[in-house]
């Protein structure tokens, strides 16, 4: 191993890329970190050193409003502001953001837009099936504004992604987007250190002076020697994320690569002290609030099969145990395999993982493979979502197409624009809300500009015990309310 034998000196500085705000707890709260909960830490974040500190992507949007009932745009005003000494940083979901369908280019155009004015300093872009026709327009808009740009690289392992795919598509980043930096993007968590030592190189060799960041995660227990390899070999920053947001499904702490890195005589200006400030402040938070920690992970060679991101197991699981199919698990799993080599192995990430687990479920309890076919199965297989890296098997392709909705066309059709009239349906509301409301459909944009108003999060207590006591006190119809739980008494009386 390149690791071994190499002794500490005077060598280059690696930067780090924070993903504590975003991609952290996204892998292991569920993306359930409020505004308040970044808030209550930011001045050490912005003492930590950090590159760039990764605060927004589509899920972040999509969680505020249905869940947590924020603003999201607020966070990224309020996060942006206070953060002067490290460049925030945003990432876009190709053309569908959060949802799964394509949305015009006027969204897209404004989303980028905004993210600008909103206060964020450096935009990429990511597509799971590295069509960089999808992400390029938004990448050079987001160049137009001044900030800087990435565009990711994805990985996975299979017959056609290839270290010559992944160089090939990097320098279709840096030729139709001219993009700052190559991220190279594993969701994952399927990087070893032998495909390190080939990928790291060729895409080194290919992209000039331009940062190549490594994103990982510890799915597998191997993502902290990733990091390290992966810096041996030429990559230029790392993507870490604050013990005990770290580890497990989430990417490696900050923390103990730091200290590694560092022992093999790397420079990495981070501030330790500022790092255990954030790492204590986060055991408050899980702790108060009964929010997991992240945990180192054995390897798990079953992974690199279906390659399954962490949090869909357990819904296949639960959806198995509902259709009393329990004891099919292991089954399900080898289906996903099986339906994703079909579909010319789409990337396991956001919205193909769900395409091919939904079609995954549906041929074991249907007991008939393709018997039942999603909508988006249809459209993918039509080249909805982008173009495919490989051929599907001209059978499977007319039976999808056969037991798909016919109300689906053949060819798929450029969407159209959205945002005229969103502005003339809601004339009172400002180009962030419309954008909202692009995405988010029903009352979801209501609901939450409505918490908004009223200064609470509706589905997320921030002090429970606090939260408890005052909508008991706001239910009470006789102005009174008493409790009592063996020593501890609680009287509520709205006449005193």
């Amino acid at each position: 191993m390149s690791l071994g034998g190499r002794p500490p000196g005077s060598r280059r500085e690696i930067k780090v890329i924070d993903t504590t705000l975003r991609d952290a707890h996204q892998s292991i709260w569920a993306t359930r970190m409020r505004t308040d909960h970044m808030l209550s830490m930011i001045d050490d974040f912005n003492g930590a050193g950090f590159e760039q500190v990764d605060l927004m992507a589509p899920i972040q949007f999509d969680v505020s409003v249905r869940y947590l009932k924020e603003d999201p745009w607020e966070r990224v005003r309020q996060i942006s502001r206070r953060l002067p000494n490290s460049k925030v940083r945003a990432l876009i979901r190709s053309r569908n953001l959060a949802a799964f369908d394509f949305l015009p280019h006027d969204v897209i155009d404004a989303w980028v837009d905004r993210l600008v004015a909103n206060g964020v300093k450096v935009i990429g872009a990511f597509d799971g099936l590295n069509d960089i026709d999808n992400i390029s327009r938004a990448l050079v808009r987001a160049k137009e504004h001044g900030v800087e740009t990435f565009g990711a690289v994805s990985f996975c392992e299979s017959p056609v992604h290839t270290d010559e795919l992944f160089v090939a598509k990097a320098q279709e980043l840096i030729e139709k987007a001219d993009v700052d930096a190559i991220m190279l993007k594993d969701a994952g968590g399927l990087l070893t250190p032998d495909r390190i030592r080939t990928l790291v190189p060729a895409l080194k060799s290919v992209m000039g002076d331009r940062v190549l960041e490594v994103h990982t995660h510890s799915l597998t227990g191997l993502a902290p020697l990733v990091c390290l390899e992966a810096v041996e070999l030429g990559a230029d920053a790392i993507h870490l994320s604050v013990a005990p947001l770290s580890s497990g499904n989430g990417q490696p702490s900050t923390q103990s690569v730091v200290r590694d890195l560092r022992a093999l005589g790397y420079v990495v200006n981070v501030d330790d002290e500022r790092v255990d400030a954030i790492s204590n402040r986060i055991r408050e938070i899980a702790e108060e609030e009964g929010k997991p920690l992240g945990e180192p992970v054995e390897y798990n060679g079953l992974h690199y099969m279906h390659q399954t991101p962490g949090g869909m197991l357990s819904n296949f699981k639960s959806q198995l145990e509902t259709a009393g199919l329990s004891d099919r698990y292991d089954e399900l799993l080898h289906e996903v395999a099986r339906v994703r080599k079909e579909l010319a192995y789409p990337i396991m990430i956001t919205p193909f993982a769900q395409f091919v687990g939904t079609q995954a479920v549906m041929n074991v309890m249907a007991g008939e493979r393709y018997k039942v076919v999603p909508n988006e199965i249809k459209k993918y297989v039509l080249g909805y979502y982008g173009t495919l890296l490989a051929e599907i098997e001209p059978e499977l392709r007319e039976k999808i197409i056969a037991n798909g909705a016919s109300d689906i066309r053949l060819e798929p059709s450029e969407p159209a624009p959205m945002l005229p009239s969103l502005q003339e349906r809601y004339p009172d509301e400002d180009l962030d809300t419309w954008l909202l409301r692009a995405q988010f459909a029903g009352s979801q944009v209501d609901e939450m500009k409505k918490t908004v108003a009223e200064g609470g999060n509706a589905d997320e207590i921030p002090q429970p015990y606090f939260g408890l006591i005052k909508a008991l006190y706001e239910k009470s119809e006789d102005g009174q309310q008493h409790l009592k739980f063996g020593d501890l008494a609680i009287s509520l009386d709205k006449s005193k």
